[in-house]
């Protein structure tokens, strides 16, 4: 039996796309290596009882005219504060959607800081507006002549830009290649306040603080989520699977069939051309496109014969950078932790920052430049029990810690070896801050960059399928002359966080996707 079009992952990029081609009549299939879809952004039972968002633990938050055509039903929760930073000496910085309440927790540190806070926030989002169309479209091929059809939609973003005013626009363009640490220094006084800033830059990404470019990332991340100063934390009820599941469901309404267990071994083609695929118990299913929901280095040096390659692009595609550089600790509690810093329940419901200063940060990325990780690592923590009781036992909670800049290559031992290591590092650390937390887990799950790669597919165990790094991104998203979802071999396209605009859960680079494979068919 043949399809339009066959679906090769069935992550949330995977099932977005699969969902808006078989909205548009196409006849489409798609196919999951594990048991479950949703790939990176699955809910998983960990422990009786105990439900979390296995890797991603927070929503990109999902691309709005992918919620609203495919009419996704998604219970979201943005809880104030947004961002809660507790210090070692005991205090805490706390950053809210309203730049008011934002600048007044400021204060307590700086009273300059809070002063420049509110002007930090509107330009933000008057430059992530201006860039946020940047997210819907193809980017162009810039190897060979543009195309009108490429010109208008970018067209359009420049015209933006250039609404912005001189400061507005020499800023974006001064702020994109610069290390996000001069960004949060050019702007404020207090190393709590320069930190989470800074975050927001390295999110995925091997690079700390003071390397070059990382200021892009934060534009882009500000581009998504409408430039507020504090971010984004959304959460979506269930778990970040829910997002999955809603899609899968989007996905077969509208026709489109989902086989699990159902792993594909390699592309077939004919005459240049892919022609479908086999799976890894010999089946053939034959499709006029194939979309690769997984990331690049698989899908180019795994699944298709690297022999189809044209030398060059084989050698961009084997220098593409996709080690991997986050971990995942989570916890079951048998109770709620106690910070020093608040008593106050209301602040433990977004995101916990745990990295006091830019100092910090980088003393923690160098660990991993020598393939180790750091005693004082750099952790993005949620409870996500506190907005979502269904995710563990009444009185007991789920704690989600994002580890960053856990190498995928260490230079001693093996992860397999140091996993509890990396677990009983990171649980240390934040009962720096919340004293007794070790005392209250009735369970943990270490997960490493060998996890992210063997469970969930991700070459290189890189969440992201590749680093948002500025040769990686728009234009060169996974490759110059790779950035239009097509790939060089006619009927294969890419649909996962390894196109543009890359990683989170968004559902943008399937969304982009789709729409190129079926103006092709």
């Amino acid at each position: 039996m043949s399809h339009d079009v066959i679906i090769i992952g069935g992550g949330h990029n995977g099932l977005a796309a699969a969902a808006l081609c078989a909205k548009a009549g196409r006849k489409v299939l798609v196919l999951e290596r594990r048991d479950v879809v949703g790939g990176a952004a699955v809910t998983e039972e960990f422990h009786p009882g105990f439900k979390v968002s296995a890797l991603a633990h927070t929503a990109g938050p999902v691309r709005a005219s992918l919620v609203r055509d495919l009419g996704l039903q998604l219970q979201t929760v943005e809880p104030e504060p947004r961002v809660f930073a507790p210090q070692p000496d005991g205090r805490a910085l706390a950053l809210f959607g309203d730049p008011a309440k934002s600048a007044s927790s400021i204060g307590a540190f700086s009273a300059k800081d809070a002063a420049a806070y509110p002007k930090f926030h509107e330009t933000l989002t008057r430059v992530a507006a201006a860039v946020e169309g940047i997210l819907d479209v193809t980017p162009p091929d810039i190897e060979n002549t543009p195309k009108l059809a490429d010109a208008w939609p970018m067209g359009k973003i420049g015209l933006k830009v250039r609404g912005l005013g001189r400061d507005d626009a020499y800023s974006l363009l001064r702020w994109g290649p610069m290390a996000v640490a001069d960004f949060a220094n050019e702007w404020f006084e207090t190393e709590a306040l320069r930190a989470i800033i800074a975050a927001r830059g390295v999110a995925g990404i091997c690079a700390g603080p003071w390397s070059g470019g990382t200021t892009a990332n934060l534009l882009l991340h500000a581009a998504a989520n409408g430039g507020n100063g504090a971010g984004s934390t959304v959460f979506v009820k269930g778990g970040i699977g829910a997002v999955s599941e809603a899609l899968a469901a989007a996905a077969k309404k509208h026709g489109a069939t989902i086989r699990t267990g159902a792993e594909v071994a390699r592309l077939t083609t004919k005459d240049g051309r892919v022609t479908g695929v086999v799976l890894a118990n010999g089946e053939e299913l034959p499709a006029k496109a194939v979309a690769s929901g997984t990331d690049p280095q698989r899908t180019f040096l795994r699944l298709l014969d690297p022999a189809l390659l044209d030398p060059e692009d084989l050698r961009r595609m084997r220098n593409y950078q996709q080690n991997g550089m986050a971990s995942k600790v989570n916890l079951a509690l048998n109770g709620l932790p106690t910070f020093i810093a608040s008593k106050n329940v209301e602040d433990l419901k977004g995101r916990i920052h745990i990295g006091p200063s830019l100092d910090d940060l980088e003393r923690a990325f160098d660990a991993s430049k020598y393939g180790d990780f750091s005693q004082a690592p750099y952790l993005d923590v949620t409870i996500p029990s506190l907005t979502d009781p269904s995710l563990a036992p009444t009185g007991r909670h789920v704690v989600s810690i994002y580890v960053q800049w856990t190498p995928y290559k260490l230079r001693s031992g093996s992860w397999d070896a140091r996993r509890e290591e990396l677990g009983d590092t990171v649980v240390k650390h934040l009962e720096k801050y919340a004293p007794g937390l070790s005392g209250l887990v009735a369970h943990r799950q270490v997960l490493t960059p060998l996890d992210l790669e063997k469970t969930y597919g991700l070459t290189g165990g890189h969440p992201f399928h590749g680093e948002p790094s500025l040769n990686q991104l728009f234009t060169m998203r996974p490759a110059l002359g790779w950035a239009q979802y097509r790939s060089r071999i006619p009927g294969l396209y890419l649909c996962g966080a390894g196109a543009h605009p890359g990683g989170g859960v968004t559902g943008n680079p399937g969304a982009n996707a789709a729409r190129e494979i079926l103006k092709d068919l």
